[in-house]
């Protein structure tokens, strides 16, 4: 937004444009008359600027599981949507919400792929149980860790349905974001985030989340997410904001170390 109170989004200043400026004074989008813009048209709108945060917060999962659909398939049939960010920051509740909104889309949780052992080092067994099922059309059988068993628990379905999201620390990994058709992130700050881990977890896993926290840095300083997100989410009070992503604004996947 310029210091004159224009929006500058262009895909907004265009439809303001087609749907207003013949009757307007100003011919311009602003804060004081972005409300009178047709938010379903805006909705269609595959924007990368500004369009998703200018959206009213109650209808941010509305507008972004409609985009969503929308996306060509990415792992065979399936649209994969990857939902990333620090260990605490609402990946979960966000994903479960987005999923109703998409009629039920399945979730697949990597806390169900991960293991004590291999906290992060899964990127073989989900390629082998997911993702080689899903690009041949397939229904995918991993089989879910049981964190209080500390063991494999019997082999799962997940069928390859038109939007599958992807929901853990690592989801936008360099592996998986060839399979993904958008890679979302999170957005809280990681001491943030931790914290509430920390307080939803209770004193019972403060010895496991001291060695998490190694973990997740180690993860994201050998291969970060972030840069890689089309879209940013923002827990708000009520509801969520989604703004467009640094994606694009970096180098292919392989000159990232």
């Amino acid at each position: 937004m310029s210091e004159s109170g224009q929006v500058q989004c262009t895909c907004v200043r265009q439809l303001w444009n087609r749907q207003h400026a013949p009757a307007s004074t100003s011919g311009h989008a602003t804060p004081g008359n972005i409300g009178l813009l047709h938010w379903r048209d805006l909705a269609d709108l595959d924007c990368t600027e500004e369009t998703c945060s200018l959206l009213p917060r109650g209808t941010a999962i509305r507008d972004l599981a409609s985009r969503l659909r929308r996306l060509p398939p990415s792992c065979g049939p399936v649209r994969l949507i990857g939902v990333d960010g620090h260990a605490g920051s609402g990946k979960s509740t966000f994903a479960g919400k987005l999923a109703r909104e998409l009629g039920g889309a399945p979730v697949l949780r990597l806390d169900d792929i991960a293991s004590h052992e291999e906290l992060f080092d899964w990127t073989g067994r989900l390629l082998a149980q997911v993702i080689v099922p899903f690009g041949r059309g397939e229904s995918a059988q991993y089989t879910p860790y049981d964190w209080h068993a500390r063991r494999f628990g019997p082999p799962h379905p997940l069928p390859p349905a038109p939007v599958v999201l992807v929901e853990g620390v690592g989801a936008g990994r360099r592996a998986l974001r060839p399979y993904l058709a958008r890679l979302l992130w999170m957005e809280l700050p990681r001491e943030e985030a931790w914290a509430r881990g920390r307080s939803r977890d209770g004193e019972e896993q403060r010895e496991f989340w001291a060695g998490w926290v190694r973990a997740e840095q180690r993860h994201f300083a050998e291969d970060p997410s972030r840069p890689f997100a089309d879209l940013l989410v923002r827990q708000c009070r009520e509801g969520y904001e989604v703004f467009p992503g640094p994606a694009g604004n970096v180098g292919p996947d392989q000159s990232i170390t």
